[in-house]
């Protein structure tokens, strides 16, 4: 999928509306000024607002993203790149996540 290139400076949550940060940022390649995000990057989440047991699953606490929904002629160190694009699943909830700013608009990447 062709997208704008995720870096550490994008705006990202959950469905819930927690704040998700990258936990390996991609020091080999900056676009923007700050490190991409490689698609095998888990990200962690703070402040999600969805109710714990029994009202619900709980609060997201991680998020990895579905293959394939990466850059693919694009990679760094073998792996593809996270783009505006690409899907994830939270966990203990299946909600994604979303990157409302990919903190840049200058680099884009199929």
């Amino acid at each position: 999928m062709p997208g704008n290139l995720v870096n550490t400076s994008a705006q990202v949550m959950c469905a819930h509306g927690g704040q998700a940060q990258a936990t390996m940022p991609n020091t080999q390649v900056q676009v923007g000024g700050s490190p991409t995000v490689t698609l095998a990057a888990p990200w962690t989440i703070a402040g999600c607002a969805n109710p714990p047991p029994p009202a619900q699953l709980g609060p997201c606490v991680t998020a990895t993203w579905i293959p394939g929904t990466g850059t693919v002629r694009v990679t760094s160190n073998g792996m593809p790149l996270l783009v505006q694009s690409s899907q994830s699943l939270c966990v203990p909830t299946p909600a994604p996540l979303i990157i409302s700013n990919a903190g840049q608009t200058k680099v884009t990447a199929m």
